[in-house]
């Protein structure tokens, strides 16, 4: 950047001095004796930017040739198979349309009105049979139940005469309650039959096969010969 700044300022320095030459006389003597001289020009390059010289290429690694692919071996060509020869099929002749007399009828078979009787209601069902029940007893020999004593003084006053007595026989036989349900007329006989039948024993009453409790009517006659 210095040489041309000097360039510039020695051509502004030398027109100065011309300048004043002219001004003072000095000039028209030297054009006389001065050879005209071809005014050179020099032009001033400017400085080019350095460019960096480009790196140098890395050499790339060698690759290892590639081996040649295994050729596949060819396959052995299928022989022909022989088909079968095919015999021709037969085209069925087909027979003209049936005429109307000659074609099925289609209409539904029509049976013969059929009288039809009234269903009789079902019946209803039959109610089931009641419960087979067995009434106690006190007959049986094996129970050794002795006749009620007569009364001495109804013996000598002649009374007698039939009681019957209602008493709840339990399932093990015994009378839990007792009482006159037709008395005799007379006390004395009325409490001989009630004490005799509470101390007597009975067969239970059975309700189909199962023994139960009940009420029983026992009837106890006294009477004189």
């Amino acid at each position: 950047m210095k040489r041309p700044v000097l360039i510039v300022a020695s051509v502004v320095t030398f027109h100065a001095i011309a300048l004043w030459a002219l001004q003072a006389g000095f000039v028209r003597r030297a054009v006389e004796q001065v050879v005209p001289v071809e005014v050179l020009v020099e032009f001033i390059e400017l400085p080019q930017p350095q460019i960096a010289p480009a790196p140098e290429p890395v050499p790339e690694p060698q690759q290892p040739a590639p081996t040649p692919a295994a050729q596949p071996k060819p396959r052995p060509t299928p022989k022909p198979v022989p088909r079968p020869a095919v015999e021709p099929v037969p085209i069925p002749t087909l027979s003209p349309p049936a005429t109307e007399s000659e074609a099925p009828s289609l209409a539904p078979a029509v049976s013969a009105p059929v009288d039809a009787k009234p269903v009789k209601p079902a019946a209803p069902p039959a109610p089931p049979a009641p419960p087979r029940v067995v009434l106690p007893s006190s007959n049986a020999s094996f129970l050794n139940n002795a006749p009620p004593p007569y009364p001495p003084l109804s013996n000598r006053l002649r009374e007698q005469g039939r009681v019957v007595i209602l008493a709840l026989i339990a399932v093990d036989g015994t009378a839990g309650q007792a009482s006159i349900k037709t008395s005799s007329g007379y006390y004395r006989l009325d409490q001989a039959a009630l004490q005799a039948t509470l101390r007597w024993r009975y067969v239970p009453g059975k309700r189909d096969g199962v023994p139960e409790a009940m009420w029983f009517s026992i009837p106890i006659d006294f009477g004189l010969d």
